[in-house]
């Protein structure tokens, strides 16, 4: 494997961090590590404003599939998006509301969608002026994609395809303007056949409901989405081909985010290690963990890279998924460990409205949020049915 960093990349890894200092002022640099995976509720509005400062940097959109400034994006190499990946997060700069958009929606319509698809969607994407939400899951369909329900039907009338159903689990569905919703088109269709790709805007009263869904940690990261004939705006790949464009969003999903991802999984170990470390604690056992903690996310780093360098691996993403996903839950276990009985307690008042959120530390948000790594994102069960059937060629699961 090559994946080595040039001068050119050392001289974008100057100029990127010289942007963020200057830009990461004022309500921006309070802003600072807000955001994110179990914290999208914090400083919405603030991160939206962000996103189009981004926006006007060209700093979105860099490893899109498009000519340099197609879409007033600033088109990098593969080792420069690691750079401004590993500074971005170097520097805590807010979490992103627009990444959505920009590394699961746009490389697909680049993929499948038409020109004009491209024309009128890509631009606002990159300009951070359109944020994007994600409808797949189901209550009833979970990780399998196959068995969603929502379905969209063409209005004799008007001949709009109208969307009702359910999504759940959807990120971002409080700020997005719009989402990308996988439907059935086809009356009576079952499993991966008479999907579609569609396109919806969120902004229709009476038509969409937003839910939050209130978690363990008193907030709500995520929300269920309820569609009552909901105009959809286009179709991606055409009426029926849903599924070949829904797997190849999903193979998108985890890239150089992962290396992203990593940064701030090091910087919570390192807060985990210095609190065992001012415990006095001469636990062997608990020792030995963390340090294969530590060992274990180097490699699952170098294994990022490997990927990267290499490229399309078809169960790279479930390999990855796997990885993070339960190294992520067992720091969340060892948090609450090194902190002992007092993890246990909580630092507020308890009250029934407010049962957590006025109460809990780092550390125990930590641990809460991490026992849904192994589910969201695609169940470990459903990674390795992936793996196993797609990449392995072993006998299908009976269905």
């Amino acid at each position: 494997m090559d994946f080595a960093f040039g001068a050119e990349d050392e001289e974008l890894r100057g100029r990127a961090r010289a942007w963020l200092a200057a830009h990461l002022v004022g309500p921006y640099a309070h802003a600072r590590g807000l955001g994110g995976p179990g914290s999208e509720h914090e400083g919405a509005g603030v991160r939206r404003a962000w996103e189009r400062e981004l926006g006007r940097g060209g700093w979105i959109g860099q490893g899109w599939d498009a000519p340099d400034g197609a879409y007033g994006q600033r088109r990098l190499s593969l080792t420069g998006q690691v750079v401004w990946a590993e500074e971005y997060a170097a520097l805590r700069a807010p979490g992103r509301v627009g990444h959505i958009g920009e590394n699961l929606l746009a490389p697909t319509l680049l993929a499948h969608g038409s020109p004009e698809q491209r024309g009128r969607f890509l631009p606002g994407i990159a300009r951070g002026e359109e944020l994007w939400c994600q409808g797949y899951s189901e209550p009833d369909a979970g990780s399998d994609l196959a068995g969603v329900r929502t379905a969209a039907v063409r209005d004799r009338a008007d001949g709009l395809l109208r969307v009702t159903g359910q999504k759940i689990w959807t990120s971002l569905a409080r700020e997005a303007d719009w989402c990308f919703v996988l439907a059935r088109t086809e009356p009576g269709s079952r499993r991966h056949r008479g999907l579609s790709f569609l396109l919806v805007r969120m902004d229709q009263p009476g038509r969409v409901e937003v839910r939050p869904i209130r978690q363990l940690s008193g907030t709500s990261e995520f929300n269920e989405v309820f569609f009552d004939g909901a105009v959809a705006a286009e179709v991606v790949g055409g009426e029926g081909n849903g599924w070949p464009v829904a797997m190849g969003l999903l193979a998108r999903e985890r890239g150089v985010s992962t290396l992203v991802q990593q940064i701030g999984f090091a910087a919570e170990l390192e807060r985990v290690l210095r609190l065992y470390a001012a415990s006095g604690a001469a636990d062997a056992v608990l020792r030995d963990r963390l340090v294969r903690q530590w060992a274990e996310l180097r490699t699952m780093r170098w294994n990022a890279l490997r990927t990267l360098a290499a490229g399309g691996d078809p169960g790279a993403p479930s390999v990855a998924k796997l990885l993070w996903g339960g190294w992520h839950r067992r720091l969340g276990e060892l948090a609450v460990e090194v902190r002992g009985a007092a993890a246990a307690a909580g630092a507020g008042s308890w009250a029934p409205e407010l049962p957590y959120e006025n109460g809990l530390d780092e550390e125990q948000r930590l641990f809460l949020f991490t026992r849904a790594d192994t589910i969201y994102g695609g169940s470990d069960e459903i990674q390795r049915t992936i793996i196993a059937e797609r990449v392995l060629g072993l006998p299908k699961e009976p269905r």
